[in-house]
């Protein structure tokens, strides 16, 4: 099984895109900003992808840019002679070369779980295309280091599920951040609230955001905006108006706690864009 693509690709766009703008008026100028997106396009720029080579794309690709992950991909491609491994052959190398070729240890005892259990049979990739997208997610987070973001992101990417969001993804929240002109970081209750509205193709949403947050399509004007002095706010569905300073004021009361300190990782962990639907465990 080569990556899903549904027979009906353009005619369920169109459908996808109508749907979208009728329901979102931020989702409807990004669309009418670049009306010819195909949120798979960016696939022709990876190497096919069956389930296990989504799943390793997916876990190689974790806390890591697109571009950090096609580089580590390309290695791994050269370590088995110019292509992506199937499950067989990934347990029949020296996990010492998959570390040199830019692999983590956890990353690794992921990737061997994950090729044990299709060789035995846990895992099947006909089988689970006939499961529901919780179905899913819940036999691929038995496996550690496989969480939640991962499993939705091969979801999309693998089955071409048309109603996956990815509410925890950092990126994704950020590109909802700057789409709608919030004041802070949505949680993932509030993308979820905001992508209700969405349904059913919350994952054709997903993908013009993160595109448009990484420059695969326009982005929305900040310079005009920069230029007046203000930072306009559109009501975003699900997000009740939140006070101006109110997350100033929180942070001084933690930093008073913290002697002044920020807590150790807070905020230090810079998130590189994942286009399409990459998620983060």
């Amino acid at each position: 099984m080569s990556t899903a693509q549904r027979p009906d690709h353009t005619e369920w766009l169109e459908r996808a895109r109508g749907h979208l703008r009728a329901a979102d008026p931020v989702l409807a100028g990004l669309i009418d900003k670049v009306p010819d997106f195909d949120p798979r396009a960016w696939l022709a720029q990876l190497p096919a992808l069956d389930l296990f080579g989504a799943l390793l794309f997916q876990v190689a690709g974790q806390q890591l840019s697109v571009a950090a992950t096609r580089r580590t991909l390309g290695r791994i491609e050269d370590l088995f002679g110019g292509s992506l491994p199937t499950a067989e052959q990934l347990l029949q190398v020296d996990p010492a070369d998959l570390r040199r070729a830019g692999l983590s240890w956890r990353k690794i005892a992921t990737l061997r779980d994950l090729a044990e259990r299709f060789g035995d049979g846990r895992l099947n990739a006909e089988a689970m295309e006939r499961l529901t997208d919780d179905e899913i997610i819940a036999r691929l987070t038995e496996v550690s280091g496989i969480g939640p973001w991962t499993a939705q992101g091969v979801l999309i990417i693998a089955l071409d599920r048309e109603d996956v969001v990815l509410p925890g993804d950092l990126a994704l929240r950020k590109a909802i951040r700057t789409a709608y002109r919030l004041d802070q970081l949505p949680t993932p209750d509030e993308v979820l609230a905001i992508a209700e509205r969405w349904r059913p193709y919350r994952s054709l949403a997903t993908s013009y955001l993160f595109a448009a947050a990484y420059n695969e399509v326009a982005g929305l004007d900040r310079d005009e905006d920069r230029s007046r002095g203000t930072r306009r706010k559109l009501a975003a569905p699900g997000i009740p108006a939140r006070r101006p300073g109110r997350l100033r004021q929180r942070r001084s009361r933690a930093d008073r706690v913290q002697g002044g300190r920020r807590p150790s990782g807070a905020g230090s962990r810079r998130t590189s864009g994942r286009a399409g639907s990459a998620g983060h465990q």
